[in-house]
């Protein structure tokens, strides 16, 4: 097979291969012919500079401590542009590349690919992971400069964009109205993980810590995710239900983390909660194998209400059943895999909980929804073929 085309992926959020989505995509590029460059930043376990995995080339560079305030972006999106933009220079002089593929948050990386789709005439692809005004809507409660200043942004990251990649049917909404898109130019490709590598292993008792349940958490532990909510339904059941049998498993960091964990104190619960930080992706198998149910709690919201969280899938992945609040793109991705608590209701979520402990085979019932939904729709096999539709697209 010859060489279709040289890409350059830039992603701010998270290392990589670390970031599954972006991970999957570049496989996918590399085994269809594309040579594939990555720059993203380090991360604990992927310190190094440069590396080339699985015949892709990944540069890393450093980031500030993440700090949830706006002072606390502007470092370190000021610093993660002086990196991509040096790095995508070297990348430039030792590979070359025809099409930039930028992955947001934030929505600043359109000035890396503009400067080389404006003097080097390479085509640009936009993945649009995040919408970042109702994210910050939903972090700072207010409409002010930063926030028409992220409009501004956005507004410029789609226009700069010959194609836009959207996570789901919300996003693509946004790309044709905000972003002014034609239809022909957005495609939808979902963040369904790979299952032949995402498959439920044996349980592992240890992790219940003693105790008969045991319900389990993964993602980022900021504001939006609602991980306080999920903590206020443990104090509920403990304190006022008198539920010593459940044990709670929170896996993943972010900004709250320590905070959360100072929480989970004051509210007399830590011994019912443990709090793994990130982990590998062989223990994050074993972990999630070892559930009885799995939890989204973040809070509803215009941000989360669109937006389709890869917990979801990879609990779907997993055959777990979800307890979730009321959710636009939460209720879309898992239908019946998941039970539904009134939105950001701690007592509700926490009686959920309940009704699905209580119940094995309503359990076993979701269960094999949700893997039969990932099987037949939403895995990454068939999400592949739609970015790499996106692609030809882009070069024709």
């Amino acid at each position: 097979m010859g060489l279709l085309g040289k890409v350059l992926i830039i992603v701010e959020n998270l290392p990589v291969p670390f970031d599954r989505r972006v991970w999957m995509e570049s496989i996918t590029l590399q085994k269809a012919g594309y040579e594939v460059s990555v720059i993203c930043p380090k991360g604990k376990g992927y310190e190094k500079d440069y590396e080339v995995i699985d015949q892709v080339h990944i540069y890393r560079h450093p980031m500030p401590p993440d700090i949830s305030s706006v002072t606390g972006y502007l470092r370190e999106y000021g610093t993660a542009l002086y990196w991509e933009f040096r790095l995508a220079h070297r990348v430039w002089r030792e590979r070359g590349f025809d099409i930039v593929h930028v992955c947001n948050p934030p929505d600043l990386l359109f000035l890396v690919a503009g400067w080389f789709k404006l003097f080097h005439g390479v085509r640009v692809i936009f993945d649009h992971h995040d919408i970042n005004l109702e994210m910050y809507e939903a972090k700072y409660g207010r409409r002010d400069f930063f926030y028409y200043g992220l409009s501004w942004a956005e507004r410029l990251s789609f226009a700069t964009a010959d194609i836009v990649i959207s996570t789901n049917e919300s996003y693509r909404t946004i790309a044709l109205t905000r972003g002014r898109k034609k239809p022909e130019e957005v495609f939808v490709v979902r963040s369904g993980p790979d299952l032949s590598r995402f498959q439920p292993v044996p349980p592992t008792l240890a992790y219940r810590k003693g105790r008969s349940y045991l319900v389990g958490y993964v993602g980022v532990m900021g504001e939006p995710e609602g991980i306080d909510y999920l903590l206020e339904s443990v104090r509920y059941l403990v304190h006022e239900q008198n539920r010593h049998d459940i044990q709670f498993m929170l896996i993943g960091s972010g900004p709250m983390f320590e905070n959360l964990q100072n929480i989970a104190k004051e509210l007399g619960v830590a011994d019912y909660v443990e709090f793994t930080g990130r982990i590998s992706d062989a223990e994050l198998l074993a972990r999630l194998s070892s559930c009885d149910v799995c939890v989204n709690p973040d809070k509803k919201m215009p941000y989360n209400d669109l937006s389709t969280m890869n917990k979801i899938m990879e609990y779907m992945a997993m055959g777990k059943p979800i307890v979730q609040f009321e959710l636009l793109e939460g209720m879309r991705s898992a239908e019946g895999a998941s039970v539904y608590a009134e939105g950001n209701n701690p007592v509700d979520f926490a009686e959920k909980i309940v009704e699905l402990l209580n119940d094995p085979s309503r359990r076993e019932k979701m269960s094999l929804e949700g893997r039969h939904r990932m099987e037949k729709m939403l895995e990454w096999r068939h999400q592949a073929p739609k970015l790499l539709e996106a692609y030809s697209k882009v070069l024709h």
